[in-house]
């Protein structure tokens, strides 16, 4: 099935990885777009809902608890201009080595109304031989002990915590994806087929595939134009053999 036979057939209900001003450091906006623009990008691509999920503290790019409040109030603007797009706050917590293995403490899953993780090249999560390992030659010991280590870290985050989407899995840390797959399983975390990220890939989507896991997909836009982005994901998605019944978020169009 080609893309655009896929745009005539499926459509995407809900966006819940997107990107705003408020990933910034400085003046540098790492998300290009405001609140608003995100879900102005839903409504007229005719989602019924968006999350604004912003990258976590410890990022380069990370938001600003303190700004929290700020973002709220943005969220309830932008739901009285588009009243037919529902909004959730979010945020993309990186996997870190901390005691719950993300950048965001227990105590203030409160801030957000729902959590997704992944895996960035920030501090204290391996980021120089994470980035080095996709980036120049690194030895098999090397990398089989990157392997493990990410695996570790990311199935403590998934144990410790109430994930709602494994961010881009395989994406700037090489992992186990059986052993990632299992815990996805276990803790029902729903696997990102990620329309910006090289991984996971069709090859990996058929080991996660093999387990009992949803899937979902995600735009990650950076940009409002990107928000809602699916097409692709979903060809990808066929390619590795998971039917749609399988993605929370697309459905079959009414006039398809």
């Amino acid at each position: 099935m080609t893309v655009n036979e896929i745009k005539e057939k499926y459509r995407i209900t809900g966006d819940y990885h997107t990107h705003t001003v408020y990933s910034r450091v400085g003046p540098y906006l790492h998300g290009k777009g405001r609140i608003i623009d995100n879900v102005r990008a839903a409504s007229e691509k005719g989602l019924s809902e968006i999350a604004i999920t912003d990258h976590g503290p410890s990022d380069f790019y990370g938001l600003d608890p303190k700004r929290i409040p700020e973002m709220r109030a943005d969220i309830e603007e932008a739901m009285k201009a588009y009243p037919d797009v529902k909004v959730y706050l979010g945020v993309e917590a990186d996997i870190v080595d901390s005691a719950n293995g993300l950048d965001v403490a227990p105590e203030d899953f409160k801030d957000y109304d729902f959590v997704n993780a992944g895996y960035h090249y920030v501090p204290n999560c391996n980021m120089m031989g994470n980035f080095a390992s996709f980036h120049v030659p690194v030895s098999e010991k090397a990398k089989e002990k990157l392997r493990a280590d990410n695996t570790a870290r990311i199935v403590r985050a998934l144990t410790n915590n109430k994930i709602k989407i494994l961010t881009h899995p395989g994406d700037k840390a090489f992992i186990d994806e059986e052993v990632v797959a299992a815990a996805c399983e276990k803790s029902g975390t729903l696997v990102e087929i990620n329309a910006r990220h090289r991984h996971p890939n069709a090859a990996d989507l058929r080991i996660y595939a093999a387990h009992d896991v949803k899937f979902i997909i995600s735009s990650d836009a950076h940009k409002p134009e990107n928000v809602g982005r699916y097409a692709e994901s979903l060809a990808l998605a066929f390619e590795a053999g998971i039917t749609p019944d399988r993605i929370v978020n697309i459905e079959e169009r009414k006039d398809g």
